[in-house]
């Protein structure tokens, strides 16, 4: 009962971090992207803290580490490529891409501002299904995670949640973009953070039935996790290593997060 509880609990805060994009607004420019870069470092450390000290450990203590477990590693590595494309194509809306769409077509002046406002919605659209699935799959994750140890489950909540921040902050600034008044984006961004909630309840009811789903969803997650951190988060910070000042810190912080999930398998 208690794996439940703390399942939904986590997940709830989890789609509350949601909200956390109407802060970005009251903050200067500079400031928000000096904080979000120490808050990327933190997010890639307790990411490959989470993989590799609490999900592989966790799976591998029990199944050995055979071929099907590297394939499962492997196949959360793919499908989290697979949603980071979607979520990244709708993030970079000054791709050529979708200055092709804006100049093909566009006879006039009225044509050409009713295609760029459709090519926005499909933005907003696009985005909101990529980050569902995406919270759907952090639901189902955190919900393995608490039915092997409460450790897990605590670091695997908070490696979402400290990746959740600066993801969140992005996705409310497309939705922006694309023609979203404030308050309705926070309310589409929080229905899409909710999905998580669906998918922790889905992974606890698989979890109590099949044997197999903590086996499949731990490797997975762990590939997922290894994912981001590696292909998604730890290039944003070489964009900016010129300042050898801020390199340092950006290596604390990710030092930092593996300290704080190696600090936490110490946790019954």
């Amino acid at each position: 009962m208690s794996a439940v509880l703390n399942t939904i609990i986590s997940v709830v805060i989890v789609s509350l971090v949601s909200l956390v994009g109407i802060f970005s607004i009251l903050l200067r420019k500079k400031n928000t992207q000096n904080f979000l870069l120490l808050l990327v470092s933190l997010s890639a450390g307790t990411l490959f803290g989470g993989a590799f000290l609490h999900l592989l450990p966790e799976v591998v203590a029990d199944h050995g580490f055979t071929i099907q477990i590297s394939l499962l590693v492997l196949a959360g590595v793919m499908t989290f490529f697979v949603l980071e494309k979607f979520i990244h194509w709708g993030h970079c809306h000054h791709h050529p891409a979708f200055d092709f769409l804006h100049s093909h077509h566009a006879t006039d002046k009225n044509h050409h501002d009713h295609k760029k406002k459709n090519d926005k919605s499909q933005i907003a659209v696009l985005n909101l299904l990529a980050d569902g699935v995406h919270n759907f799959l952090d639901g189902l994750v955190i919900a393995g995670s608490y039915l092997v140890s409460p450790a897990a489950g605590i670091a695997t909540t908070i490696a979402v949640i400290i990746h959740e921040v600066p993801q969140e902050i992005a996705d409310f600034g497309v939705l922006l973009y694309a023609g979203l008044s404030k308050k309705r984006a926070l309310l589409l961004n929080f229905g899409s953070a909710a999905i998580s909630i669906l998918g922790a309840v889905i992974g606890l009811w698989f979890g109590s039935k099949s044997d197999l789903f903590i086996p499949l969803i731990l490797p997975f997650a762990a590939g997922g996790f290894l994912y981001i951190a590696g292909s998604n988060l730890v290039p944003e910070l070489h964009k900016k290593c010129d300042v050898a000042i801020e390199s340092f810190w950006h290596f604390v912080m990710m030092v930092l997060g593996i300290g704080l999930m190696y600090g936490l398998t110490f946790i019954g």
